[in-house]
C-alpha cells in the first residue's frame, strides 16, 4: 500500500527543510554580553503574528500552522496571487490579555490563568508593510515593529512552563543587576525545528527594556 501524504505533511516537510538551510535573523547589534545573558539593540522589523487561546504547547502549535501557512502561501499579492515568503528564525510567543491587542504595559510570564497568546514570526529584512501580501486567514495581521533594546537568556531543551519561569526569573534579575527596565511582556523564542535533539536547541526569553547609553 502507498504512503498517504496530507497537506500537513508536506507543510512539515517544507517546513524542515526551511530550517535545515540557513534562516536569517532580524538584525541586532549586542551591546553587552555575560554568559547566557545578552543586552541587544534591534532595527525594527515587520511581524506576522495571531493571538490564539488554550495552554502554551497547544496554542504554540495551532499559531504556528497559521502563520507558517501565510508565509507559503495563503496570501495575496497586490496582482492578486499567491507567494512564498522566506522563513525566518525565531518562532516567539508571549501572553497577551483577552480581547486585548495590545502589549501590556507591565512585564506578566505564563501566569496560571493565562489562556491567549501572541505568536509571530519575523518577516524578511526589507520587507514593508506595503509590499508584503496580505494575509488571506483574517486572524492574521501585520505589525511594524520599532528599533528597540531586548535583554535575552539562552537556554537548550524543551520549553516547559517550569524552565520558561526559572529562566524568566534569572533574566528579570539579570536585568535588574544592570540597572534596566523592563517595558513590556517576556517573550519565548524558539530557533529550531521540533525535531532538533533537545540539547542543541536554542531557545531564549526576551524582555523589552527602556533604551539605555550601554
Amino acid at each position: 500500500m502507498k504512503p498517504r501524504y496530507t497537506a500537513l505533511t508536506f507543510l512539515c516537510l517544507t517546513l524542515i527543510a526551511s530550517f535545515a538551510m540557513a534562516v536569517s535573523e532580524p538584525e541586532f547589534t549586542t551591546l553587552k554580553q555575560e554568559s547566557d545573558f545578552e543586552l541587544r539593540q534591534y532595527a525594527g522589523f515587520i511581524v506576522a503574528e495571531t493571538f490564539v487561546e488554550g495552554d502554551f504547547d497547544d496554542a504554540g502549535r495551532t499559531g504556528f500552522r497559521r502563520v507558517a501557512a501565510y508565509i507559503f502561501g495563503d496570501n495575496l499579492t497586490d496582482e492578486g496571487a499567491s507567494t512564498k515568503i522566506a522563513m525566518t528564525a525565531p518562532v516567539t510567543v508571549e501572553p497577551a490579555p483577552p480581547g486585548e491587542q495590545s502589549i501590556p504595559a507591565q512585564p506578566v510570564m505564563l501566569q496560571s490563568d493565562a489562556d491567549r497568546w501572541r505568536l509571530h514570526f519575523v518577516m524578511p529584512a526589507g520587507s514593508t508593510l506595503e509590499s508584503l501580501p496580505k494575509p488571506v486567514d483574517e486572524r492574521i495581521t501585520l505589525r511594524q515593529i520599532p528599533s528597540h533594546q531586548v535583554a535575552s537568556i539562552r537556554f537548550s531543551g524543551f520549553t516547559t512552563r517550569a524552565k520558561m519561569q526559572e529562566k524568566t526569573e534569572e533574566l528579570k534579575n539579570w536585568i535588574s543587576t544592570q540597572g534596566l527596565e523592563p517595558v513590556a511582556p517576556p517573550q519565548v523564542a524558539r530557533y529550531d525545528d521540533p525535531f532538533t535533539l533537545p540539547w542543541n536547541r536554542r531557545n531564549e526569553i526576551l524582555i523589552e527594556v527602556e533604551s539605555s547609553d550601554h
